[in-house]
């Protein structure tokens, strides 16, 4: 898996999508672009990632694509509208894309490509936005010392049981 960061500014977002499925299809690549606001850091996007792989490979997915799953377990959530809030929006956006699979390295220079690179995760990623997308209060941050990372990173685990 690759991360690919940059800040994209979208008019139509779902020319965006459509470039990246295209990309995805000509390097047989998995290609998930989200709004970097949203993720808590590059382990958050890789355990979403593979325990998506994994409900694909049991047969045991919750859409039908490779990439709106991974979408689906970053977001912690079996429901695809909300998931798709973590997705890139109409005007300026940190983007964060993970490129899996295929030709990893010509699908994560094409997504480049389509973005103004940056390194964004770290500094796009918004800490009271995260804790109100996942539920996570300020009780539950004090009374561990997990990181925000590692919380999110459960609710990305637990959402396998709760099927």
């Amino acid at each position: 898996m690759r991360i690919v960061e940059g800040t994209g500014e979208f008019e139509d977002v779902t020319a965006f999508v459509d470039a990246l499925a295209a990309i995805g299809t000509d390097h047989e690549a998995t290609v998930q672009a989200f709004d970097a606001r949203y993720v808590a850091g590059p382990e958050h996007l890789r355990v979403a990632t593979e325990r998506a792989t994994r409900a694909f490979e049991r047969g045991d997915a919750i859409a039908d694509d490779r990439g709106v799953e991974i979408l689906c377990y970053a977001a912690a959530s079996r429901q695809i509208n909300h998931a798709l809030e973590m997705g890139v929006h109409e005007g300026e956006v940190p983007v964060v894309a993970i490129v899996d699979g295929g030709d990893e390295a010509a699908a994560a220079a094409a997504v480049r490509d389509l973005l103004d690179p940056a390194p964004v995760l770290e500094s796009a990623s918004d800490p009271d936005l995260i804790q109100e997308f996942f539920g996570i209060t300020d009780a539950e941050l004090a009374a561990t010392d997990a990181t925000l990372e590692d919380l999110v990173i459960d609710r990305v685990s637990l959402l396998v049981v709760e099927k």
